[in-house]
């Protein structure tokens, strides 16, 4: 068995501990509040070959306001759409970096910009991610991967993504001198990291660098939705879904505590939280454990909560519960001897409430 601490796991599994620390923000950085709004549906169409790039005014993760005069002399423009919670997304960065790096001397200007609606994306799409789509999440992302080229926001009206019409993330439009758009679709055909390079938008690009015609202009894209703003109708139901699981507390006893924590025969990493109601932290960390439920219990992952309250306060305990919709496995330890509990957890527990694991 091997159990980490709740420090390295809770706070990294929540996306405030698995990135590089945040530089301390600046004054660019204090200067744009992200405010995300519904916005009205609507029928979304890709921009067409030959059309004109669409001007925006668009906040980077550096603070500053980004449009298309920044790219002025670049001789092609690459918009690329993206974001931090998409799996297909994370897959393709390093070769958007690559791409970036490679093409700068040839006069090739790269721009990300991330259209979700932050208040279009739920906790249970948020399996392959420690970072949602907000803002600050986009700052922490670019910092952690190194981002080489401006990182766009564009979460609270969509404004910039609606003229464009990414379909999903990621999606790339190739401009020319002129900014008309030359190429739009995918990098290339291959997901899995490290086994393609960018191929279709590389040969998209050195035509365009060459003035002849790109061979397959238009590409099938593939990857997460586009989180439009108006596609808010779904949480409500996600957070009703979630409310009306049936939430219960059964008892255990040490030999039930050592054999959680062996965690054999499951497939399943295992999460392991040692609280009590009367606990403070305990009590504040709580929800963010069924956070971490939602988000990754899709995959081969779960949370286990042990109360270790006194057994008479089991009503309060499945109140406690009940209120924080800890529709989970939930136990109660039944020895009155708590001192039963700290062996039963092993030396790696030094006794003081919160604890929690990882197995």
């Amino acid at each position: 068995m091997k159990t980490i601490p709740l420090f390295a796991v809770f706070l990294c599994l929540i996306g405030w501990g698995c990135q590089s620390p945040s530089q301390p923000a600046t004054e660019s950085h204090a200067a744009f509040v992200a405010n995300p709004q519904p916005v009205a549906a609507r029928t979304v169409t890709t921009l067409a070959i030959g059309a004109k790039a669409p001007d925006f005014n668009l906040p980077g993760v550096d603070g500053k306001m980004y449009s298309l005069s920044n790219f002025k002399d670049a001789k092609a423009l690459v918009v690329v759409f993206t974001c931090n919670h998409c799996p297909t997304a994370q897959a393709y960065e390093d070769r958007i970096i690559a791409f970036a790096n490679d093409y700068k001397a040839k006069g090739v200007e790269v721009v990300a910009i991330s259209p979700n609606s932050p208040l279009g994306l739920l906790y249970e799409e948020l399996g392959y991610s420690d970072l949602n789509d907000d803002y600050t999440a986009m700052q922490r992302r670019s910092e952690d991967k190194k981002y080489n080229f401006p990182y766009l926001y564009d979460g609270d009206t969509e404004t910039a993504s609606l003229q464009y019409g990414p379909a999903a993330t990621p999606h790339v439009f190739v401009f020319d001198q002129e900014r008309l758009l030359r190429y739009t679709g995918r990098l290339d055909r291959k997901e899995k990291p490290g086994t393609a390079n960018a191929e279709d938008l590389r040969a998209a690009t050195d035509a365009v660098l060459a003035g002849t015609a790109v061979s397959e202009p238009v590409t099938q894209t593939f990857g997460c939705s586009t989180k439009w703003g108006w596609k808010v109708e779904l949480r409500p139901k996600a957070d009703a879904d979630w409310a009306a699981k049936e939430v219960k507390v059964t008892g255990i006893d040490a030999a039930g505590i050592r054999s959680l924590l062996k965690n054999e025969g499951s497939d399943k990493l295992r999460l392991i939280n040692v609280w009590a109601t009367w606990c403070g932290p305990c009590v504040l960390e709580y929800p963010e454990f069924i956070v971490l439920q939602r988000m990754y219990g899709a995959r081969d992952f779960e949370f286990v909560s042990v109360s270790a309250d006194k057994v008479e306060k089991e009503a309060k305990v499945l109140e406690f519960l009940k209120s924080k919709q800890s529709g989970v496995t939930n136990y109660l330890f039944q020895n009155p001897d708590k001192y039963a509990l700290a062996e039963a957890i092993g030396k790696d527990w030094n006794g003081a409430l919160p604890y929690t694991v990882l197995v």
